[in-house]
């Protein structure tokens, strides 16, 4: 970062996910900057940035989303773009931080690809990171710059509130969600409750726990993220199984590869409430509602600007007020 930034705020949007670019610009009253990013015939990216930008405190908006790799390239030629041109400073706004599910070594010979998106932005010219639920919160200790870490948990609790669910239990789907599990049943006032599912080596055979009470209940399953779809539709399955009425799953990113849309369509939930950190993408499960981070993301940015806490929007957030 440059010894000084002036008092301009700017809005560059990366093709990753216009529409919520658009949406964080309408919330701000903020105009997206005239950018120009289009491909080589041989398919490289090319990037020009149309406006003055020297001095200006600048915020990329590019969430590492399917296609994963083609967004990471435009974010860092973006990143690069803003440094030659001498902003001010330079904030990545990742909605969704894509390969943070390799955040250590697990086995022999395997990158720790968390790592390595770390390395590329700050060579690339990042002076701060912007994002939400990261998959593995402790990804922030690779950075030497300030990494702010939002959650989607008040957007998707003040949709939840609003659904007026009757005796609801917590569930993790897994026994890695424990902590967001129980931020959500402490702000709700509810029950938590684990799914335990050990596949035995070498066999088909699974061991299905549930550890807590959910026979008779409501039950709001909760998780960080959806890719494939099998480990949360398999747990409402359980759920059911053991006597739970409504099931709603709530999830912060909808990643939904493979045959996600086709499992959760066949699970037995009755609501999927995502929020659009990642754009849609083909056929969306019939059940869905989308909740828009675009108010939380556009005060982020006017509270990173103005040197203002975020601390404020980690556990409400009301968008009337923002």
């Amino acid at each position: 970062m440059s010894g000084f930034y002036n008092d301009s705020i700017r809005l560059i949007a990366g093709t990753a996910h216009p529409d919520l670019a658009r949406s964080i610009s309408e919330h701000m009253d903020v105009p997206l900057c005239d950018a120009s990013i289009g491909r080589f015939p041989d398919g490289e990216i090319d990037i020009k940035i149309n406006e003055d930008i020297r001095g200006s405190d600048c915020f990329v908006l590019q969430p590492l989303c399917p296609p994963v790799n083609e967004n990471w390239i435009e974010l860092l030629l973006l990143l690069d773009c803003l440094r030659r041109a001498s902003a001010g400073r330079t904030t990545a706004v990742m909605p969704y931080y894509g390969y943070a599910r390799k955040d250590r070594k697990d086995e022999g010979r395997v990158p720790i690809s968390a790592k390595v998106v770390a390395n590329t932005l700050i060579q690339g010219g990042a002076d701060r990171v912007l994002t939400i639920d990261m998959h593995a919160a402790q990804i922030q200790g690779f950075y030497d710059i300030p990494v702010d870490h939002l959650y989607a948990k008040p957007v998707l609790l003040n949709a939840i509130r609003k659904m007026k669910v009757e005796n609801p239990v917590i569930v993790t789907p897994d026994v890695g969600g424990i902590k967001m599990a129980r931020s959500y049943a402490k702000a709700l006032g509810a029950d938590l409750a684990i799914v335990d599912k050990r596949r035995i080596s070498g066999s088909e055979i699974k061991l299905e726990h549930v550890i807590g009470e959910v026979d008779g209940r409501n039950v709001i399953l909760v998780d960080d993220m959806i890719s494939t779809g099998g480990s949360i539709s398999e747990a409402a399955t359980i759920l059911k199984k053991r006597g739970a009425k409504k099931i709603v799953i709530a999830v912060s990113h909808a990643v939904l590869c493979g045959s996600a849309v086709e499992r959760l369509d066949a699970c037995p939930a009755d609501i999927v409430l995502i929020t659009d950190t990642i754009p849609s993408r083909g056929v969306a499960p019939k059940r869905l509602e989308i909740v828009s981070v675009a108010p939380l993301l556009g005060t982020a940015i006017q509270n990173l600007h103005a040197s203002k806490s975020l601390s404020v929007l980690f556990d409400t957030f009301d968008e009337d007020d923002a």
